[in-house]
């Protein structure tokens, strides 16, 4: 009985316990033999530029024309807060009042605004609002004029935009120039899909630009010269992402002559966190749906 289970009949019981055993171990792997079969197509977009990657990580999921730089429109407004945001010994609730020099500018300028009135008292946590939200151009001067530094308003806010490109030296943002405290440039303000992603990526995790950039509306209560209280008309978010695509976290809009249509966009889902930049879109909705397409393939690739 011995020599039978090591003869010709031993050996093809070996060969069949190796197939078995083979075919258990096919069966074990299947997701990964089976993924290239069920791979994900790179989805085309309109946005002549785009960025997404893995908030988590920093890899890279899908890139377009990543690394052209190009006008930036209201996006420029996430270095804005930035700077703000990194200020030392930040004091959100310190109160700004607006000034006429404002409001002349977003006429001027026929600039996005969160209709900030001459002479109210509004907190800095309230200026992040109008500046993220409604993207008030207003609301950027009158933090650039803040936390700008100088004994006129031209230097103030010459020195705050020196302040936005000195972070983004920090962050390495080499495709990156700032020449607006709102996006409002002079011919020298750009970035790049990857530049842009890279500093919502770290703006990120300010708790505070975090609940700002996620809030759909928001109505501020400022101080009026008088002393009373005004209930400013609400602020909506200009991110269609937070309302038409399930788990949407920020970030910001931007349009303009040159910039076209941009959006900085991130969303989580089941606890991963896609983030990315569409530039130069065609159109409002055409930036939602080019968003919306690249959020979808982030998250079949991460």
């Amino acid at each position: 009985m011995i020599t039978a289970i090591t003869g010709i009949k031993g050996s093809r019981f070996r060969r069949a316990a190796a197939v078995t055993v083979t075919a258990g171990a096919v069966l074990a792997t299947g997701a990964l033999t089976a993924a290239p079969a069920q791979a994900v197509t790179k989805p085309s977009i309109v946005a002549a530029g785009g960025f997404v990657m893995n908030n988590a990580t920093g890899k890279s999921l899908y890139t377009k024309a990543a690394d052209t730089k190009r006008s930036t429109g209201s996006t420029t407004k996430i270095m804005t807060a930035k700077v703000v945001l990194s200020q030392s010994n930040l004091n959100l609730d310190a109160k700004v009042t607006i000034q006429k020099a404002y409001s002349d500018y977003i006429v001027a300028n026929t600039a996005s605004s969160a209709h900030l009135i001459v002479g109210d008292k509004v907190t800095v946590r309230q200026l992040l609002y109008g500046l993220m939200l409604p993207s008030g151009c207003d609301a950027a001067y009158a933090l650039a004029d803040k936390y700008g530094s100088g004994s006129t308003r031209a230097a103030r806010v010459k020195s705050f935009i020196a302040k936005m490109n000195a972070q983004a030296k920090t962050l390495k943002l080499t495709n990156t120039k700032f020449d607006s405290f709102d996006g409002i440039g002079n011919g020298n303000n750009y970035s790049t899909p990857r530049d842009l992603t890279k500093l919502a990526s770290n703006v990120m995790k300010n708790a505070t630009f975090r609940t700002v950039v996620k809030t759909k509306s928001y109505k501020a209560k400022t101080i009026t010269k008088t002393g009373s209280t005004r209930t400013m008309a609400a602020w909506t978010n200009t991110n269609t992402l937070l309302s038409s695509y399930s788990g949407t976290i920020g970030v910001k809009t931007g349009s303009g002559p040159e910039a076209k249509y941009c959006l900085v966009f991130a969303a989580t889902r089941n606890g991963k966190t896609v983030i990315g930049t569409v530039l130069a879109s065609s159109s409002v909705a055409q930036r939602g749906k080019d968003a919306t397409k690249l959020l979808n393939y982030g998250f079949a690739t991460i």
